[in-house]
């Protein structure tokens, strides 16, 4: 992924998160009963497969003690990286662009 807009390449929160649960030979399995989602859902997380909510974020606070507010500053910039790589947004953000330059 290339670093446009940010100087670096950000980093899925679930990225940090699996290297936590790795140090600490935790299961994913015991964390997940532990936290209360389903093992899918986890395992989707740490391997970077779906985004971290809000709820999530302060679930992994909880059992890790991993600043959720860090984890969601990090999620943020990740997406955000997403969708600047994004060629259809891009052309209809230059095209909103050119028209409000037109005001």
């Amino acid at each position: 992924m290339s670093n446009l807009g940010y100087g670096f390449c950000p980093t899925h929160p679930g990225e940090l998160l699996k290297e936590e649960v790795e140090y600490r030979k935790l299961s994913q399995s015991s964390l997940a009963k532990q936290i209360g989602i389903p093992y899918t859902a986890l395992n989707d997380i740490l391997n970077q497969r779906r985004p971290l909510t809000a709820n999530t974020a302060m679930l992994f606070e909880a059992a890790l003690g991993i600043n959720a507010d860090l984890l969601m500053r990090m999620q943020l910039k990740y997406n955000m990286q997403i969708v600047r790589q994004d060629k259809t947004l891009s052309a209809r953000l230059a095209s909103i662009r050119k028209f409000a330059a037109a005001f």
